[in-house]
């Protein structure tokens, strides 16, 4: 789907449920923390590195990221970018960056 459809389903079900009053730039970036942390949730108390997920865990991941996804969209809607422009723009900041990492 392209970014264009989606983001007009996305205010149309927000603008018909009249949550857009509530979907402040703070309160979107706050969203975004909380369905982070839920997506975080998921590994609470996993030690394992690069454990295989089952397929349940996997959609679990998927549906919270779908989740912070959404929020970003809504805050990029109401800042008037394009998701993939910042995050181009972006990318190229940081291929003009370096760090160093202890060995």
């Amino acid at each position: 789907m392209q970014y264009n459809q989606l983001i007009k389903e996305l205010t149309d079900f927000r603008n018909s449920r009249g949550w857009n009053q509530y979907h402040t730039l703070p309160a979107l970036a706050r969203a975004v923390g909380i369905e982070s942390g839920e997506l975080n949730e998921l590994f609470l108390w996993d030690m394992e590195n690069d454990q295989k997920f089952s397929e349940k865990q996997k959609h679990d991941m998927e549906l919270e990221l779908a989740d912070i996804l959404t929020y970003c969209y809504y805050m990029c809607d109401k800042l008037g970018v394009q998701p993939n422009d910042i995050v181009q723009e972006k990318l190229d900041i940081n291929k003009k960056r370096h760090w160093k990492f202890d060995e």
